[in-house]
């Protein structure tokens, strides 16, 4: 559960510097916990690889509005709002799930840890 609760606690710590800390959290309790506590592992990365997909997919659109000079911010700014309402219904999702002891997949996470 503390590994999808601290991307959105470290989201909201580093709102100023873009969210990085929405990698942080989830990164931390994983290598800590990974060889000790399976299920932490499994969750841990499943957190982690849900805000990578995130952070690449804000990256994206964020590369869209630079190299279209601003344009691309018609579709970006609205896309941002509906990635970041999906983020955190799928955080808390992920939490409940977790604190019940049931194991959680997001929906569109890439698997990039394993």
């Amino acid at each position: 559960m503390f590994a999808h609760l601290s991307a959105l606690a470290g989201a909201i710590l580093t709102s100023a510097v873009g969210g990085i800390g929405c990698l942080v959290g989830p990164l931390i309790i994983w290598l800590v916990k990974k060889d000790t506590m399976p299920f932490v592992d499994d969750q841990g990365k499943e957190a982690l690889n849900f805000n990578i997909t995130v952070g690449i997919a804000f990256l994206a659109l964020l590369l869209l509005s630079i190299l279209t000079l601003g344009i691309g911010l018609i579709i970006a700014i609205p896309l941002w709002v509906i990635i970041g309402i999906g983020w955190l219904v799928l955080t808390i999702i992920a939490s409940i799930k977790a604190n019940e002891g049931q194991a959680y997949r997001y929906p569109f996470a890439l698997r990039l840890v394993k």
